[in-house]
């Protein structure tokens, strides 16, 4: 090993009792940690997030994202399906169709975040 393999580590066990007091006051309760993971895992695949992209612009039917991603309509649906578990799409019904949206604005602030970040130098 080098060196330089633990310049990321502390050179000594200390533990700052004050500091783990202040946090562990404040730490999310576990289930909700359990919920929150849920929802980035669900975002960590390509095609919902290509989703998230088009619906944070307008609603749109599955068969309007399948033709603007080149998708079937049921590997959409499948898609769809998940996001909506989860609560980042709705969907409404109008006669013979079905248009998603996102299911809030904290949806659009999540991904426009996550994009100023990869963007950020």
């Amino acid at each position: 090993m080098l060196k330089n393999d633990y310049d990321d580590m502390c050179s000594e066990t200390e533990i700052h009792e004050d500091k783990l007091k202040d946090v562990m006051s404040v730490l999310l309760p576990f289930d909700t940690i359990v919920r929150l993971s849920e929802i980035f895992k669900v975002l960590g695949e390509p095609t919902r997030m290509r989703i998230i992209d088009a619906l944070s612009h307008c609603e749109l039917c599955v068969c309007d994202l399948a033709e603007l991603l080149g998708m079937t309509s049921s590997a959409i649906s499948h898609h769809l399906r998940v996001l909506r578990n989860t609560r980042l799409v709705k969907y409404r019904k109008e006669g013979k169709s079905v248009f998603y949206s996102l299911d809030d604005d904290h949806i659009v602030q999540l991904f426009r975040q996550g994009l100023e970040h990869i963007n950020h130098s």
